[in-house]
């Protein structure tokens, strides 16, 4: 078994990242800024929009974050983003997730022009993703995947890959590059009969299932390279994802570890969607 190291691969991304926004700076006088919305006061969210936030300083990103209240109105979020669109400081937007259940968050996101949509998630940018055309931004959290797959020397063409969970932020766009990449691609979710037999035969598992430890060594092929992208909090409280690391481990050719492993890189890849939504904004 060879850990994947995504914390470490990720410092490597930042300091690239950090070149790249001087090499910008300096030929345009201007920095590269990203802005963050984040509605009420979810404790992870908050960890999380802290942890972009600090990252866009050691990059050399400015950032912008605007902390609303919980009971803030649709309207008021709407026109929020809609000014950080035509605000020509701003290179990419993104709207913390999950929104208060009184807001549309499909509604929300909408209003984020493509040409800023640092997470990817808007239609266009996954309808390219779907068509296998370049050009537009990606999921962070599934780039980051990739991203790790690449710089571990994995080999995806002809590859049976199996994909645990089919959200819009991981499972979809995490199959579609797969796909994308000539791998064998396999989807299973909540409704997958016989799940057990259909991961016991990837040569790539990629848990995104949201469930603890749900991926257990019986389900592993031997020699497979193992990518867990769930946060979970096990009985005791404990930090683990959706793989049952210690006893998966044995079987693993490659593994990614809670945490450490693909979270670090998912604000990696969403300070590398910035600087090329930057970078692009001058050509257009």
């Amino acid at each position: 078994m060879k850990l994947i190291d995504g914390k470490e691969t990720a410092r490597q991304i930042r300091a690239e990242l950090k070149a790249s926004t001087l090499a910008f700076e300096k030929e345009h006088g201007k920095k590269i800024g990203l802005a963050v919305v984040m509605v009420g006061d979810d404790p992870a969210s908050q960890i999380y929009v802290r942890n972009k936030i600090k990252a866009c300083e050691e990059v050399g990103i400015r950032s912008f974050a605007h902390y609303l209240p919980s009971d803030t109105a649709q309207r008021e979020v709407l026109e929020l983003v809609r000014a950080l669109a035509g605000d020509p400081s701003v290179h990419g937007i993104l709207v913390q997730l999950p929104l208060p259940k009184h807001l549309n968050a499909k509604e929300i996101l909408s209003e984020i022009p493509v040409e800023k949509d640092a997470d990817g998630f808007c239609a266009e940018n996954v309808g390219r993703l779907a068509m296998n055309e370049a050009g537009g931004a990606i999921a962070c959290t599934p780039n980051g995947v990739m991203e790790l797959l690449k710089r571990y020397g994995v080999v995806l063409s002809g590859k049976k890959a199996v994909v645990v969970g089919r959200s819009n932020i991981v499972g979809r766009p995490m199959a579609l590059l797969l796909l994308n990449a000539d791998a064998t691609v396999t989807v299973c979710h909540s409704k997958t009969s016989e799940l057990r037999e259909i991961c016991s035969r990837a040569d790539i598992l990629i848990a995104a299932i949201g469930k603890a430890k749900f991926i257990t060594a019986d389900m592993v092929k031997e020699g497979a390279v193992v990518i867990d992208v769930g946060m979970n909090r096990d009985g005791r409280g404990n930090l683990c994802g959706d793989v049952d690391f210690e006893n998966v481990k044995e079987k693993a050719s490659l593994i990614t570890p809670v945490p450490g492993g693909v979270g670090p890189m998912t604000i990696a890849m969403l300070l590398a969607n910035t600087v090329m939504l930057a970078e692009r904004s001058i050509l257009c």
